[in-house]
């Protein structure tokens, strides 16, 4: 029997990671249609930064356990549940009520950690719709990488048109979508540019089979620097666009006709000044779309994708523990990572 209290973070609110407090609270009850798992692994993203510094865009419901992402054990199923059972291993899906095709109004209104109670605690329960089973080749620190940045890049490049052998993906920065885009484009046998300053880390896109390094400090027109590596000079098929209006000027300088670039983040914040306007699609020809991470039938298929390729998501170096979760925030915040940051859960 699971204990009746566990250990669990929970956002109050304010603009500051002061919001963030540390405590006791209950283990959930489960319902007939449930499965209750003990979180094992936790990983953070951007957006979970954004809300307790009141920056985040999408619909909230304070105070609520943060974390998307989540892996763990089934410890207990509902009377009801067919999809599951005990000792089942999975992975927490991003928007619960988002299955399949395109998101919808109710469908954005139930994210994890932001609307409904995450992962940043010891046991969840979640309808049995909102899990899906962790690929056998990963443990719980890397499956909880899934739930967000790599169903967000799987969207981008299989969600609207679909990646191809021989396209060209260009991926910007370091951070958990980029370093996926660049995992799942190579295993498709696409090209792969990516963006960055530094040193240090273009060494490790290349150890990750990036084909070509721009660092767009030194190369500010990386844009159009990105167009002269394609066939032909025709441009990039699909961009993950992480920055914002930092970098869309130079996104449109190297997008293919007919690409597809994704909006993503927001990491170069947002200046209307800078902004290109709606009919820069027109004028080069490409779809610009806004990616809110994925449904749980695109997720399934991504798990395909890395048990049959073997791909392991780049986490950290440094993990840490539940109770350390606040520094892991300011680790985050201060942009000392690479790849995903991991939060183990005893």
């Amino acid at each position: 029997m699971p204990p009746s209290s566990q250990k669990q973070w929970t956002v109050h609110g304010g603009k500051d990671f002061d919001g963030l407090k540390y405590g006791d609270g209950p283990v959930p009850k489960v319902g007939e249609n449930d499965v209750l798992v003990k979180l094992h692994g936790a990983s953070l993203n951007y957006r979970d930064l954004t809300i307790p510094k009141d920056m985040y865009p999408f619909p909230l419901d304070l105070p609520v356990v943060p974390g998307s992402d989540g892996a763990g054990e089934v410890v207990e199923v509902g009377s009801k549940v067919k999809l599951f059972k005990k000792g089942d291993k999975v992975v927490t899906l991003f928007n619960q009520l988002h299955q399949y095709g395109a998101v919808d109004i109710p469908a954005s209104h139930s994210g994890l950690g932001g609307v409904l109670d995450g992962t940043l605690r010891q046991y969840g329960v979640f309808h049995e719709f909102g899990v899906v089973r962790a690929p056998s080749n990963l443990n719980y620190v890397e499956s909880s990488t899934l739930t967000c940045a790599a169903l967000t890049s799987w969207n981008a490049l299989y969600g609207l048109k679909p990646l191809l052998p021989g396209d060209t993906v260009l991926v910007q920065g370091t951070g958990g979508v980029s370093i996926f885009a660049l995992q799942f484009a190579k295993a498709a046998g696409a090209t792969v540019i990516a963006t960055t300053s530094s040193d240090d880390k273009a060494k490790k896109l290349k150890e990750l089979g990036a084909d070509h390094i721009i660092n767009y400090k030194t190369q500010p027109n990386w844009g159009e620097v990105a167009r002269g590596l394609t066939r032909d000079k025709a441009g990039v098929d699909h961009i993950m666009e992480v920055g914002g209006a930092g970098t869309l000027q130079q996104s449109f300088k190297c997008i293919k006709y007919e690409g597809v670039i994704s909006i993503i983040g927001f990491l170069g914040g947002f200046d209307p000044k800078t902004v290109p306007g709606v009919l820069d699609t027109l004028s080069n020809i490409c779809t610009v779309r806004g990616v809110y991470v994925g449904s749980k039938a695109l997720m399934q298929d991504m798990i395909r994708a890395i048990e049959a390729n073997n791909i392991h998501p780049v986490v950290d170096q440094k993990v840490f523990t539940l109770d350390k979760a606040r520094e892991a925030y300011d680790y985050m915040w201060g942009k000392n990572h690479f790849g995903k940051l991991g939060i183990k859960i005893e």
